[in-house]
Parts: structure tokens; C-alpha cells; sequence
């Protein structure tokens, strides 16, 4: 992990225009090195297919790109949940005769280089080199940006995201409109860039010509509205087809609670009780000690980092950065995603809410309010990850604190590769 964050130093020293390219590159390197490399060894079981870079979600992109949607209004799961651009992408490259695995991994991968290259630009014309730098190298290294080399969404919508922010703040309409209208047909979350993009452009007093551009990237969703209305005769049946996966709607705080409980105490003191029997042991005394120590001792290297030599630090961190990876599973590193993605990256942006153009604050924060009133906990940072606004924030603030920033890349780093890992092993991974 040193060499990791020595890497990442160099990089972000670097001011030119290969720099997107630099930091997609790296991140691909550690991706595919180890879902391809590092994964089959820790499994007798693990043997390098194709099937590794589809796993969950992607079954569903197969099942559309190749047979179409599918739905019945039983609240069961559906495909017809998810949006349709990305699998019609999909599909027409199979049709120039590229394999399923092959074609979503050249969309996902390119359409994230897009996304790099359009997020440094904006975030270079917006507030300089240092920030744009800093803000590619947290979208490129957080973990969730695993779902960037897979057959998911992640890339395209973030693409499409971002293109639509820089075209606002450019007032690129045509494009705006455009890049919008394919937001709004790729992921639900792109319906937050809606109200976004016309509250923005009431605070900043556009002309008339925002308002009809703002409205048009609702272009995307009504067509697949018109599908729906032809298909199933139901033009809202792709929200009914939600409930297959999240079961209510608004915001889940029973779902939070038991998430953040489960964080601070562990599953099994949670769910189970503290005492296991009569003999009156704790039922897993070893979480909340744990917690305490990593927590504690984060808390300390911050505060006493003026005391402390720089190895110290170093040695400090990475040794409790270890000890997460070790006595950390995959379900108990999600929820740790979810509540800093969401609750800190929210923070975050509130706190450079003055630095940051309206358009930007005002779509994060429609964008994190669609996810907690949607219902329920499940991946949401991964689609937290998405809304790039949150990402925009966090590389804001380490840009401020370059030594912070250069150890939290290096954490993001390590939970990228463990979140590969699992995925590659057909783990939730959210």
C-alpha cells in the first residue's frame, strides 16, 4: 500500500492532459489484476471466465440485451427495473458481432474514460488544476469504482452525469439536453438531474432556453415511459417494477439503524443479543473491541499528527488500514461504503456548498434524497458512488490536505482490491 500511495503521488504531480488517462489506466491495473491474478489463487474453485466480470446485475443486462424485458406486476423481481440504454448498447454491438461479456466490458471501460476526461475538464475550468487532479483520483481509486471494469452501469451514467453538469455550467444546452435525455434512460438516479438542472437555473436567472433544456433530459425516461405504456400497458411500469427490489417506499430508517448498529456492535451483538447463553459471554466481543481499536486509534494519529513523525503516521495508518482488511468481511465493508458515501459525502458537500457551482450542490443533493426516500439500504454506495457531485466533494477537501488525501486514496485503494476480489468470487459486493 506505500507503493501504492508513492504511485499516486507521482500521478497527481503530473499537470497535463494524460492525466485522466494515467489514473483510468491505474485503476484498471488494479482491478483486473485482481479479479484475473490474485483471485484464482486464494480459491482452488476460482478459475479465470468470462462470467467474472458479470456477476449479479449483469445477468439481467444479458437477459435484456439478448431477450428483451420482461414484467408482471406480482412484486416479485423484474428486469424490467432497470433502465434500457445500457443493454440496447449492449446489444448492438453483439449484433457486430462482439460477445455479451466482451461488449458491456468495452462500454462500461470507455464510457468511464469519458467520464474521467469530462469531470477533469469541468472540474479544471471550474477551480483548477489541483482540485480537478484530486477529484479524478477519488472517482478513479473509491472502491465502488470496481463497478466501472464489470458489466454495470457505473461508467456510462457517470459519463452521462457529468457531461450534462459541465454542459449546464457551460451553457451547452443542446448538449445538456442531449447528454441528459441519455442520463434519464440509463439509471433511475438520472431522474434526480431533472429538478436539479431547472432549480439551478432559477437560482442563477437562465434564460428561457435552460428551462426547455432542462425539461428535454426528461426525454430519456419518457420514451422508456412509451415503451412501458406499449409493452405492458402500464407507462409506469418500470416504477411498479422497483418494488421487486425495494419493497417500500421513503426512507428506511429501521434500515439504518440496523446498519449503523451493526457497524459500531457487529451483526451478531445486534441481531442476537449481547450474552449467548447463560454462562453470560459476550456473543462477539471481538467487533465492538475492534471498532473501538481502529476508530480510537484513527482518532489519535489525527490528533496528535503534529507530535508524530511522518513514518509514525504512516506506519500508524496502514497498520490500522490492515487490520480493517483482515477482521473486515464483505457485507461489514459495505455498510461501512454505504454510511460514508452517503452520510459523509453528503457532509462534505454541504461544507463546500459555497466553493462548489450551484448546479453541482443542488444535483447531489437531489440525487442522495431520491436514494434514501427509495427505501431500503442495499447498495447504496455503489449508487451513491454515481452521483459524482459526492466524489467532486470528497476531492475538494483532500485537495485542502494533500498528506490526508494521499492515505485515504491508499484505503480506497486497498478496499477497491478486496471489493474485486469478492466480486470476482460471486460475493454480494454491493
Amino acid at each position: 500500500m506505500v507503493t501504492v500511495q508513492i504511485l499516486l503521488r507521482k500521478v497527481l504531480g503530473k499537470n497535463n492532459s494524460f492525466f485522466p488517462v494515467g489514473m483510468w489506466f491505474l485503476s484498471r491495473v488494479i482491478i483486473w489484476t485482481t479479479m484475473l491474478l490474485v483471485t484464482p489463487n486464494l480459491s482452488a474453485s476460482s478459475n479465470w471466465h468470462w462470467g467474472i466480470f458479470d456477476a449479479w446485475d449483469g445477468i439481467h443486462y444479458r437477459a435484456i440485451a439478448t431477450t428483451g424485458y420482461e414484467f408482471i406486476n406480482d412484486g416479485k423481481q423484474h428486469n424490467l427495473a432497470f433502465f434500457p440504454l445500457f443493454p440496447f448498447s449492449i446489444r448492438v454491438l453483439m449484433k457486430l458481432g462482439l460477445s455479451f461479456e466482451v461488449a458491456g466490458l468495452v462500454i462500461n471501460n470507455l464510457a468511464f474514460l469519458a467520464a474521467l476526461y469530462y469531470l477533469h475538464l469541468w472540474l479544471k475550468e471550474c477551480y483548477g488544476t489541483k482540485i480537478a487532479q484530486w477529484g479524478t483520483a477519488v472517482l478513479c481509486c473509491y472502491p465502488a469504482s470496481m463497478f466501472t471494469g464489470v458489466v454495470y452501469t457505473e461508467g456510462l451514467y457517470l459519463f452521462l452525469s457529468t457531461a450534462t453538469l459541465r454542459a449546464f455550467d457551460q451553457k451547452q444546452y443542446r448538449w445538456m439536453a442531449l447528454w441528459g435525455a441519455m442520463a434519464t434512460a440509463t439509471r433511475p438516479t438520472g431522474l434526480a438531474l431533472i429538478p436539479a438542472l431547472i432549480i439551478a437555473s432559477v437560482k442563477e436567472r437562465r434564460g428561457a432556453i435552460a428551462y426547455i433544456a432542462s425539461l428535454s433530459t426528461a426525454t430519456g425516461v419518457l420514451l422508456f415511459s412509451l415503451y412501458c405504456a406499449i409493452r405492458f400497458h402500464d407507462p409506469l411500469a418500470f416504477i411498479a417494477a422497483q418494488r421487486g427490489w425495494r419493497p417500500s417506499l421513503g426512507f428506511d430508517w429501521q434500515g439504518w439503524l440496523n446498519m449503523l448498529m451493526q457497524i459500531a456492535v457487529g451483526a451478531k451483538n445486534w441481531h442476537f443479543g449481547w450474552v449467548e447463553n447463560s454462562s453470560g459471554f459476550i456473543n462477539d466481543p471481538w467487533h465492538p473491541l475492534i471498532f473501538s481499536v481502529i476508530t480510537g486509534g484513527g482518532y489519535c494519529l489525527y490528533y496528535f499528527r503534529k507530535s508524530l513523525t511522518s513514518a509514525k503516521i504512516v506506519y500508524g495508518f496502514y497498520a490500522l488500514v490492515l487490520l480493517l482488511l483482515i477482521w473486515a468481511n464483505i457485507d461489514l465493508i459495505n455498510q461501512l461504503l454505504n454510511a460514508l458515501m452517503v452520510l459523509g459525502g453528503s457532509y462534505l458537500l454541504w461544507c463546500c456548498r459555497q466553493q462548489l457551482t450551484p448546479v453541482t450542490v443542488i444535483y447531489g443533493f437531489c440525487g442522495v434524497g431520491l436514494l434514501l426516500a427509495s427505501g431500503g439500504t442495499i447498495s447504496l454506495s455503489r449508487l451513491a458512488y454515481g452521483i459524482v457531485p459526492l466524489s467532486v466533494a470528497i476531492g475538494m477537501l483532500v485537495s485542502r490536505h494533500p498528506r490526508l488525501g494521499s492515505f485515504i486514496l491508499g484505503l480506497f485503494v486497498a478496499l477497491l482490491g478486496k471489493l474485486a476480489v469478492g466480486f470476482a468470487q460471486e460475493q454480494w459486493v454491493g
